[in-house]
């Protein structure tokens, strides 16, 4: 690397060094390119090796980087789902001291993908919708932390499978501003009207390049996001007034909140002067009841849907096993120990890069329920996870992108091998769950 940098990093990764910044990110060459599905972007993008992960560096201003640097991150101190931010490069220049552009240096969420990526011939109705369903969430959770992105579009998000839907990222916040006293309706409505063109416009042109469904609907599936988005924010914001015998319904909104994905820090409850009315409002809503629990328990960091999902598995474990007086952290231990990391272990290394872990263990759950439901018997967990392995997931594309260190080592697993150290090894869990 000819001249100096400067370099802007919480933690500065020292083979940032050794990436070629005194040459047009246009002309680097494979040696540090990583060949991965991107997204359209109004300015160059390209993704490169890094220390054994894949970074995403754009080309731009040196103001509109170090800006958008910063807006990541106060984003992610807000705990809303966005990219994670790297470093910003200044004062690159040539061989022969010509400025280039600066960089922002963003890392590759793994296991994501742009909307055009999760299909791999024709874009099919629901899934659209379902993407739509995902971008309606993300643009809920900003507004709720008062971010207005001004640039919501499904080329503007990365998606992450999430039990059979998806979970949205933020990638470009170059357009966006946070509003500490929260946003206006209007600025709301402005958002949502440009979600609205915007992917309509999007829709249009894979179906002009003939790779949507002939039944798909642009336009239809554009105003999903404005019917998605309401009804969510509706449920997150909206009061609503009963009678005080009917106060079981606080309990009920709460559970509402909670199956969405969304936990309440505060409620404020009024009774009329009368004192035959109550009315309740959620304020400060937060994402994520489930995957905070997941994590308490297990140390598992999932999407919301996979850890509601996983949860839900926990506590099945616990009913089977007649353990449901268990102390819950120590149930979730057993249940990580005998169930959710064997699975784990037993994916072949070969196939480790098809989906996340948490991803696999709900297919395999998915599977396994189908295959129940068609020969009519209850399927132990060992044989639809051979089944799964070899008629599910060996056909599944590669959605990983963090590169392994060539020395890793992986277990090559038995499905037929002996339980953990710590247990009988006549009492098999695989008998058993």
């Amino acid at each position: 690397m000819a001249g100096s940098v400067n370099i802007t990093a919480a933690t500065v990764d020292p083979a940032l060094l050794d990436l070629p910044w005194n040459i047009p990110l246009e002309e680097w060459s494979n040696e540090h390119i990583a060949l991965l599905p991107k997204g359209i972007s109004r300015h160059l993008v390209r993704f490169a090796n890094l220390s054994g992960y894949v970074i995403a560096i754009k080309e731009t201003t040196a103001e509109m980087a170090q800006r958008e640097y910063d807006m990541l991150r106060t984003l992610q101190r807000l705990d809303v789902p966005c990219v994670d931010p790297v470093a910003v490069i200044k004062n690159r220049t040539d061989d022969d001291g010509t400025p280039l552009n600066a960089a922002l240096v963003t890392r590759h969420l793994k296991f994501s993908l742009p909307y055009r990526a999760l299909f791999s011939q024709t874009l099919r109705p629901d899934t659209a919708t379902r993407l739509v369903d995902a971008l309606a969430v993300l643009l809920v959770r900003l507004h709720i932390v008062g971010f207005f992105w001004g640039d919501v579009s499904l080329s503007n998000t990365l998606f992450r499978r999430d039990a059979g839907a998806f979970a949205a990222y933020l990638v470009d916040a170059e357009t966006g501003q946070l509003y500490e006293g929260g946003l206006s309706n209007g600025q709301r409505e402005n958002d949502l009207e440009i979600a609205r063109v915007n992917i309509a416009g999007e829709l249009m042109d894979l179906e002009a390049g003939g790779r949507a469904d002939e039944e798909l609907d642009p336009i239809r599936v554009s105003d999903g996001i404005v019917a998605a988005y309401r009804s969510l924010w509706k449920e997150l914001t909206g009061s609503e007034s009963f009678s005080s015998s009917e106060r079981w319904r606080i309990s009920e909104r709460v559970e509402r909140l909670n199956e969405l994905g969304f936990d309440i820090e505060e409620l404020a409850i009024k009774t009329s002067e009368e004192g035959t009315k109550v009315r309740i409002q959620p304020k400060v809503v937060d994402a994520g009841h489930h995957q905070r629990r997941l994590l308490r328990l297990t140390g598992l960091d999932t999407g919301e849907n996979q850890a509601r999902r996983l949860l839900n598995d926990l506590d099945s474990y616990a009913a089977t096993l007649g353990k449901e007086g268990l102390d819950e952290e120590a149930m979730a231990h057993e249940w990580l120990m005998r169930v959710f990391e064997p699975v784990i272990r037993s994916i072949p290394a070969d196939l480790k890069g098809k989906l996340e872990p948490a991803e696999v263990f709900h297919q395999l759950l998915e599977h396994r329920w189908f295959m129940s439901q068609k020969e009519g018997r209850d399927v132990p967990l060992a044989e639809a996870l051979t089944s799964y392995i070899n008629d599910i997931l060996r056909h599944r594309r590669d959605e990983a992108t963090v590169i392994a260190p060539p020395t890793e080592t992986i277990s090559i697993p038995v499905l037929g091998g002996a339980a953990p150290d710590d247990e009988d090894e006549d009492d098999d869990w695989r008998s058993k769950v």
